[in-house]
């Protein structure tokens, strides 16, 4: 079942199809076919089709496409004996609340998902018709034994188990990996991709994924659109490193949510554990710039989004205002309130990461240690149905029943039950009766991604006149509520007003709980007043627009970015580059090289004609023949330009003769080997030193698998082989450290790839090429080809020299210019080549035309 948008799109791609057709189409929702092979309500008129459909009034706006497991959509089977379905909003689901938040008349919303019910592929047509129309939602149809083994297999019984900390060291703690149900998540993934491309305008719509359920949707995404605008929202938490790693599609994952260009995380525990995993696994490091997170990866940048998600509350205040929330909560204050009972209130999830046992032995341990609150205190938890399925979930309901009975028994009298276990469904306006009355929230989940109960509890406690005189508050009189939250929890960092502890520690959250109580109350309003002008500002409208705008600011760039994609099934990704940043062709720079008769080629060593992760450094036969074939050429300059000592570059090139080798970044020069060693500034005096290599030792000593390296000139700290983490950590100390102590001396401290390097002040390989480009020109030789090709920062020196050299007369007007990078990415260069073995390649192909050029003797 494929739209008219995307049946244009494929076209327009085989460049079947004119453009304008598709400008045309605007942001109009296509509608879904309901025969085969027949549009309905389409005509072959673009144009006319967009002036006769009633969406085209929201041409002008900014279109969003949702996508989640679940629709916010309720579904009913009709009663009256016809056929048929009945639909309404699910007024508790966190996307509808996000539109309301966002505002109707700036963004038009789109719903992709899957419905709580089983439809008949007889009905699917016509229901995918009624909702796209109705509600602009486009339902996603999944054979139930492929939904079953994806949701409640794949996701239920082993990413959610995972990322809440449960390792499957045995199968019944936690399902072990299962590769058909991987294939299945994946398979699932895909038909959500093919929904979504059944509704989008790629170069227009933003497309927002929500939860671990589609964690590898944008992989799909990106593969069809590269320029998708695409953000993805993690509301689970995201786990350490140690933790995730232990996943057997760990990088298939990590790749997949970087092809988003916004990732959301509640908080900066979960953002840091995925960098971590990010810089662990896939050797890619962040940077913070103005205050935004981002990750370079293959030339897009990457921004991750910390803010946690709020409530909705209009539709909160709406419910506090219903009579039946009056009348509940008038019964609430007659059961507790006039029996001099207080209420302590939990409300939780039947699952095994929500602590209600843990909580409940709490309560027990309160009533013990405190036997005059015994008759005085009840906790009322509400169990809320278990969203999977399985015997973890079956002994948690039984330890929890058995556990209530166990302190209602021991601590129980006629009138008075400690513990009252509420575990049928509740309507949301009975909840929010019991959040009015409770003296004490308590939200003791061992790890929970969010939790927005201690939010709710928060505006409810707030109340309103109505409620005030239930309650018979004095309106005047400042409101107070109390919290005791788990440290594990998404909301914690946000309420700096609660009472934090450990779930785990029985007596400690016993005495949280009597300090909830006994607590003086000005205090208690304190607390509350600080709560509720932080929940009652960052609702979830004011999370769904931050989103938004961080997405929008990160895709800006799109449209100027050249984009492809590499890589096969998911370890596809895009590479994003500058239009003008190419990859240099053998054909190009062998035509160049063959038209031109002055030659300067300045080449790295270390990355560059050496790979980085080779034990062996010394460069191969077959390297050192290539050079020497290029210095045979007499119109040639070649150079090694490098951070190697001299005496090591000496003498791993000792039969390269008219080779020209810059070392220690160009201090030390030498244009072949029958001229002396020179300095390409004053020579310094290198008693600094003494100061710098205690400092350096002293890292080396704390940080395992680091190293120095101490060359004439200058000293390199290296931590390539320590722990990516620990290491960039002390990295970061040891550059502050070593700016410090050697602030007086003339000498530069920088940071490079694993590597903290000190050395003289004013040495740069940009000097090195400004140095031969003069000696060229000195000679009467100026270059009309210049090849230089590097792989990291220092090499951007060059690169700059060599391109801000060009037209000047340092150079032969109209010189072939070529600066290369290794690896696409940001560079000044305008060429890039993929990795050594391509150099290789192209030096060799360079070789071999340098010597059928060269004079038959």
């Amino acid at each position: 079942m494929v739209s008219r948008s995307y049946s244009n799109l494929l076209e327009l791609a085989s460049g079947e199809a004119p453009s304008p057709s598709f400008g045309r189409m605007g942001r109009r929702i296509p509608r879904i076919m309901t025969v085969a092979g027949i549009m309905s309500d389409l005509d072959d008129d673009g144009s006319e089709s967009v002036c006769s459909d009633p969406s085209s009034s929201s041409a002008h706006k900014d279109r969003i496409i949702v996508v989640a497991n679940q629709l916010p959509i309720r579904v009913q089977r009709k009663t009256d004996g016809s056929k048929g379905w009945l639909f309404s909003w699910d007024e508790n689901s966190l996307l509808l609340q996000l539109k309301d938040g966002l505002g109707d008349d700036e963004i038009e919303v789109i719903y992709v998902g899957c419905l709580k019910e089983e439809i008949h592929p007889n009905e699917q047509d016509e229901v995918s018709q009624i909702l796209l129309e109705t509600f602009k939602c486009v339902p996603t149809f999944v054979p139930p034994d492929l939904f079953t083994k994806y949701y409640h297999g794949f996701c239920k019984q082993q990413l959610w188990p995972l990322f809440h900390y449960m390792l499957p060291l045995s199968p019944d703690l936690g399902g072990r990996f299962n590769r058909l149900l991987w294939q299945a998540y994946v398979s699932v993934n895909k038909i959500f991709a093919d929904r979504i491309m059944e509704v989008i305008n790629p170069e227009d719509d933003f497309v927002w994924v929500h939860d671990y359920h589609l964690m590898v949707l944008p992989t799909f995404l990106r593969k069809r659109f590269n320029r998708v605008k695409l953000g993805f929202f993690l509301h689970s938490p995201f786990p350490s490193s140690e933790i995730y790693k232990t996943l057997p599609i760990r990088e298939e994952l990590l790749r997949a949510l970087l092809n988003s260009d916004l990732i959301g995380f509640h908080t900066f525990d979960y953002a840091r554990h995925f960098l971590s995993c990010c810089s662990r696994m896939l050797g890619i490091s962040y940077e913070s710039k103005r205050g935004y997170i981002g990750l370079e990866y293959y030339g897009r940048t990457v921004s991750i989004k910390i803010l946690p998600v709020g409530i909705h509350m209009g539709q909160l205040q709406q419910v506090l205002s219903l009579p039946e929330t009056e009348a509940k909560v008038a019964e609430l204050v007659q059961q507790f309130n006039h029996q001099g009972r207080t209420l302590l209130l939990g409300v939780d999830d039947m699952d095994i990461f929500k602590g209600i046992s843990l909580k409940l032995l709490a309560m027990e341990q309160l009533l013990l240690l405190h036997p005059e609150k015994q008759g005085k205190v009840v906790l009322v938890q509400i169990a809320n149905p278990a969203r999977g399925k399985g015997k973890d979930v079956q002994e948690v309901q039984d330890e929890t029943n058995s556990t209530v009975k166990r302190i209602n028994e021991v601590f129980g009298r006629p009138g008075y039950q400690p513990v009252i276990l509420i575990d049928k469904p509740l309507k949301f306006y009975e909840r929010i009766a019991y959040y009015v009355v409770a003296e004490c929230c308590l939200v003791t989940a061992v790890r929970d991604g969010m939790n927005l109960i201690p939010y709710e509890y928060i505006i409810s406690r707030q109340g309103n006149e109505r409620l005030d005189k239930v309650l018979k508050l004095d309106s005047s009189t400042p409101k107070k509520s109390m919290l005791v939250v788990s440290e594990f929890i998404g909301c914690s960092p946000s309420l700096s007003g609660a009472i934090r502890v450990n779930p785990w520690n029985i007596d400690v959250v016993a005495d949280a709980m009597d300090s909830a109580l006994v607590m003086p109350e000005p205090e208690k309003q304190l607390r509350h007043e600080k709560h509720y002008r932080y929940v009652s500002t960052h609702d979830v409208g004011y999370w769904a627009r931050s989103f938004l705008q961080d997405l929008e600011r990160t895709c800006k760039d799109h449209v100027r970015r050249r984009c492809w994609g590499i890589g096969f099934g998911l370890s596809f990704r895009v590479v994003a580059l500058d239009p003008n940043f190419r990859k240099l062709s053998m054909e190009h720079i062998v035509s160049a090289y063959k038209r031109t008769t002055t030659r300067a080629i300045l080449l790295d060593y270390d990355g560059t004609l050496m790979p980085q992760n080779t034990i062996d450094k010394k460069p191969s036969s077959k390297t050192i023949g290539i050079i020497k074939t290029l210095c045979r050429d007499k119109n040639n300059m070649v150079f090694i330009v490098s951070a190697r000592s001299r005496n090591t570059l000496a003498d791993w090139f000792p039969t390269c003769e008219k080779l020209g080798i810059a070392a220690e970044h160009g201090y030390f020069l030498r244009m072949n080997q029958e001229e002396e060693w020179e300095t390409c500034i004053p020579e310094v005096e290198c008693c600094w030193k003494e100061i710098a290599e205690p400092v350096m030792q002293l890292y080396t000593e704390t940080t395992d698998g680091s190293v120095i390296e101490d060359k004439e000139t200058s000293m390199v700290w290296s931590y390539e082989d320590a722990d990516p983490d620990f290491g960039s950590c002390q990295a970061k100390e040891l550059l502050d450290h070593l700016e410090s102590v050697l602030a007086n001396e003339p000498v530069t401290v920088k940071s490079g790839q694993n590597i903290v390097e000190v050395k003289p002040q004013g040495v740069s390989k940009g000097l090195v090429a400004k140095r031969l480009l003069n000696a060229m020109q000195e000679k009467g030789m100026s270059p009309d080809f210049v090849l230089c090709i590097g792989d990291d920062r220092s090499d951007e020196d060059m690169f700059e020299v060599i391109m801000s050299s060009v037209a000047g007369p340092s150079m032969a007007p109209s010189a072939e210019v070529f600066a290369c990078t290794v690896g696409r990415k940001p560079s000044k260069a305008k060429y890039y080549l993929d990795d050594t073995t391509e150099i290789c390649r192209l030096m060799q192909g360079l070789a071999t035309v340098a010597e059928q050029m060269l004079p038959q003797i």
